[in-house]
């Protein structure tokens, strides 16, 4: 500590720790002058301390009051946290310690902030529906200096609004000079702030980028990218470093390597896959089977503390949005230099397994290796050729048959060892959208999982799991991935719930995946399965990379972590340099294991988000011109404003408003998951079937609204009903 501060400074300053230790024995708010008596700083030294004093006040751990005095937030009863705005224009302060309920925001007090910033705030009461009321006493930090959002004029005022609606407010534009773009009402822009909202005005922005009208092809991408700070360009450092790299494997890079190059492995992905992580080959060997994983070796080229590796963690993963992706890393490295393509040399760690005739993995070992993939294979095709029998597809691939067939009854067995240690499989359905030549969606279809997808995801679980045991059992530091099981409020939901239908859910309080996997087992064939799946889904808490190992409860694994998809996933590259140290008897340390797992975990949500967003508005774009048609579907979700409900052939979930659920008073039933009618007594339950009509698209909100169709109406033979235009 002292080191650092006579780095810093001409004279070490007293610890942040100090100064607030003093504070709080005062007991009573100070002076700058006074807190230079009690702490004894010189003269020349007061500049430098009251830089330190700022950079607490930032940090939230001083505040000022009115006289310039300085005190403790905590002692004045003031509570820190991150603004969170609403559509509506109120908004809430989430506190930053655990355990606090939120501090409602009325929209006076959300004038002087903006979705995401950081602020100080006190209690001033409750607002009418009970909850703590707060009012803003300082902004410690401002989240946003650039927003995405539309030009729009009145009165000769132009302004933007934004396209997250958390900011509710509208960001007023300066005045434009000679060399301010001059965008046109309507159009797509990003504006800069040049002055934050306070009490006394609105935000002042102005614009820095054009990118376009509201409809253009590839909008709603090039909008969540801004909106969600997705980094999309790779800095001139990071270019200059991808240019520096060869195109293809060099002799050099063989040292230390084995040879792989006569193995037939191939690589199995989807048709549309353009960068190839992993490869695999599997042989007989006895009663057992020898599996390799052979995954690209990112790490070779990605070196710690590169602008590449920095830029890789800025990103975190790569995004998959329809039709554009957004790499991780630059395409001579993530379609190129990395990519396992057939019939070139390619670098790689590779991890070879033995298994027993059971599926249980009796050893393996991992090392760095040269491969040659022999076929780039599809998933269609391998089901064509293993389950289908296709005799041209066999003939096309026949003399890799051998080994993919080993693949296959290796495969079986690792299912029937899934089942034994009782990973969770819920039955989901994935869809993917289809466009026509200008880009816009022309169907959605459901995208079916053949058994050569299971095929691989078990190798790539196999290996996983190698990897996490490697690093645990010497004791070297990780990014695991961590699943924990439901929180015990959820726990309690849950199983009133399923009392509610006879059914219990074993394991006491401390449930395992094999009892969530016995009572899926028990639902099967049930008509109201679909409900009691997804409420028992909902229950259980979102994965996370942490370098505390609480192992996989959906996967039923006590350890395991992510190691074969190093090109778009950054904690799989730091796993393959702790893996790599080790077998090389060193250590690596990337830094504060804890932070950098906070952050991928950050920028995968972040990443889920944008993506989600993107496929709403393509989805809304899609509905616009079937307004009046009439649909089958069931309720996806139930929620205090009405029922959303998923349609079954065009696979698009809208909102049916609690108004239009019928004559009567409906009330939320959280426990039930059902919308209740206070004097029918009619209920609208998750997953009940419904028939709606499409009566408005909102794609400046991304919203679809339905209204359910009369059940007299609904139920008319002869088709009458099938299709009605609004008038």
């Amino acid at each position: 500590m002292l080191e650092r501060e006579l780095a810093k400074y001409d004279y070490p300053l007293p610890s942040r720790e100090y100064i607030l230790q003093t504070l709080t024995e005062q007991g009573v708010p100070a002076s700058f002058e006074r807190l230079c008596h009690l702490l004894d700083i010189k003269p020349d030294e007061q500049t430098d301390f009251s830089r330190r004093l700022g950079a607490m006040a930032r940090d939230g751990q001083l505040l000022q009051n009115r006289r310039d005095d300085w005190l403790i937030p905590d002692k004045a009863d003031l509570i820190r946290g991150r603004v969170a705005g609403h559509p509506d224009g109120f908004g809430f302060l989430v506190p930053d310690e655990k355990g606090q309920a939120d501090l409602f925001l009325a929209e006076k007090e959300m004038a002087k902030v903006l979705h995401g910033d950081r602020a100080i705030a006190r209690i001033v009461g409750v607002d009418r529906k009970g909850r703590p009321e707060g009012k803003i006493v300082e902004v410690t930090e401002r989240a946003n200096t650039r927003v995405v959002g539309r030009v729009h004029q009145e009165h000769g005022v132009s302004f933007v609004v934004a396209e997250n609606k958390r900011i509710s407010q509208d960001i007023l534009l300066s005045p434009p000079d000679r060399k301010s773009l001059k965008p046109q009402t309507g159009q797509v822009v990003v504006v800069e702030l040049v002055e934050q909202p306070s009490k006394q005005s609105q935000p002042i922005g102005r614009v820095v980028e054009v990118l376009g009208n509201y409809a253009d092809p590839g909008m709603e991408i090039e909008i969540a990218l801004r909106k969600h700070d997705l980094p999309f360009e790779f800095s001139k450092a990071v270019l200059a470093e991808t240019r520096k790299l060869p195109d293809e494997v060099r002799k050099s890079d063989w040292k230390g390597r084995e040879d792989l190059t006569e193995l037939p492995l191939v690589t199995i992905d989807g048709e549309t896959a353009r960068d190839f992580d992993d490869a695999v080959y599997c042989e007989r060997q006895g009663k057992g089977y020898r599996l390799i994983v052979a995954i690209a070796d990112v790490s070779h080229y990605v070196q710690p503390g590169s602008a590449l590796d920095k830029e890789a963690l800025d990103r975190g993963n790569s995004v998959y949005f329809p039709r554009r992706v957004i790499p991780m890393l630059p395409e001579k490295l993530s379609n190129g230099l990395c990519s396992l393509n057939p019939n070139v040399e390619r670098l790689c760690v590779a991890c070879d397994m033995q298994l027993s005739a059971t599926g249980e993995i009796k050893r393996y070992r991992f090392y760095p290796a040269v491969m040659w993939s022999h076929a780039r294979l599809t998933y269609t095709e391998v089901a064509a050729a293993l389950y289908d029998r296709d005799a041209k597809t066999r003939r096309k691939l026949d003399t890799l048959l051998p080994h993919l067939e080993s693949l296959d009854a290796l495969f079986r067995i690792l299912l029937k060892a899934r089942h034994k240690r009782g990973a969770i499989d819920f039955e989901t359905v994935e869809t993917r959208m289809v466009f026509d030549d200008n880009g816009k969606i022309e169907c959605i279809e459901p995208y079916e999982r053949n058994d050569a997808h299971r095929l691989i995801e078990e190798c790539m679980l196999a290996a996983n799991v190698c990897a996490s045991d490697f690093l645990k059992e010497r004791e070297h530091p990780a990014l695991y991935r961590v699943h924990e099981g439901p929180t015990p409020e959820r726990l309690v939901k849950l199983r009133d719930f399923l009392g509610t239908f006879g059914l219990q859910l074993g394991g006491g309080e401390e449930p395992h995946a094999k009892d969530y996997g016995a009572l899926l087992e028990k639902i099967q064939g049930r008509p109201d399965k679909q409900l009691l799946q997804t409420v028992m889904l909902r229950s259980l808490r979102q994965a996370i990379y942490s370098p505390d190992n609480v192992g996989h409860f959906g996967l039923a694994y006590e350890s395991y972590t992510h190691f074969t998809s190093p090109i778009r996933r950054y904690p799989d590259l730091l796993i393959h340099r702790a893996i790599k140290s080790v077998v090389a008897a060193r250590r690596y340390e990337p830094g504060d294991w804890s932070d950098i797992g906070l952050h991928c975990s950050a920028t995968e949500r972040r990443a889920d988000e944008a993506t989600r967003e993107v496929d709403a508005w393509l989805k809304c774009f899609y509905m616009q011109d079937r307004i009046g048609e009439e649909f089958e579907g069931s309720i996806s979700a139930v929620v205090p404003f009405g029922i959303f409900v998923a349609l079954d052939d065009v696979f698009v979930e809208g909102l049916v408003h609690v108004s239009e659920l019928g004559q009567d008073y409906f009330h939320f039933d959280e426990k039930a998951h059902a919308m209740v009618g206070e004097r029918t007594g009619k209920r609208y339950r998750l997953s009940d079937r419904v028939r709606v009509q499409l009566v408005r698209v909102d794609l400046d909100q991304n919203k679809i609204d339905f209204r359910l169709v009369p059940e007299d109406v609904a139920h008319e033979t002869g088709g009458k009903a099938a299709k009605r235009r609004g008038r």
